[in-house]
């Protein structure tokens, strides 16, 4: 009985190795990306990066603060800077509506808030479906861009948060604070 279970143990292992193929989607994990719009766009950013999702609130306005900052928040004891990325990205200004809402995101140890028109959802994208920015260097800055990713329809941008905000941005939020 012994023998018989080891033989069909060896034949079993040496069928499922010879005829078992990986499924692309476990060769290509990927991450889970927070999507929102700005104007007509759609854009990604990872959801680790983010903290939560609040509704738009008028903040203090700060004087002598660069245009994408639009104030700073209370939120719970911890004072926020409150980013437009509508103005951050050069797009056209929106009017703030019911949809308008905050992202609260943590950028290297310190919470920032970013304006957008409204979130869509959580996606989980395999990597194999994130294609890397096209090189317009020349034209367009695409450093904060990691990747385009196509679902469906839709075309995704997907930004780097960190180098979209750049250190000496967040440094300049410091001093206009």
């Amino acid at each position: 009985m012994t023998a018989t279970i080891a033989q069909h143990e060896r034949t079993r292992s040496d069928f499922g190795a010879s005829s078992r193929k990986p499924r692309p989607e476990a060769q290509s994990v990927g991450s889970e990306y927070l999507t929102f719009r700005l104007g007509a766009e759609e854009y990604g950013i990872d959801i680790l990066k983010v903290q939560e999702i609040r509704s738009y609130e008028v903040p203090t306005r700060i004087a002598n603060s660069p245009p994408f900052l639009k104030g700073v928040v209370n939120l719970r004891g911890v004072i926020v800077p409150i980013i437009d990325l509508r103005i951050k990205l050069g797009c056209v200004e929106a009017d703030l509506n019911a949809l308008t809402v905050v992202i609260v995101l943590n950028i290297k140890g310190r919470v920032v808030g970013a304006v957008v028109d409204s979130v869509s959802d959580v996606m989980q994208l395999a990597t194999n479906t994130i294609q890397p920015a096209p090189d317009m260097s020349a034209v367009v800055d695409i450093r904060f861009i990691q990747g385009i990713a196509n679902v469906g329809e839709r075309m995704l941008i997907l930004m780097d948060i960190e180098r979209l905000l750049s250190s000496g941005e967040m440094s300049l939020l410091d001093e206009a604070m």
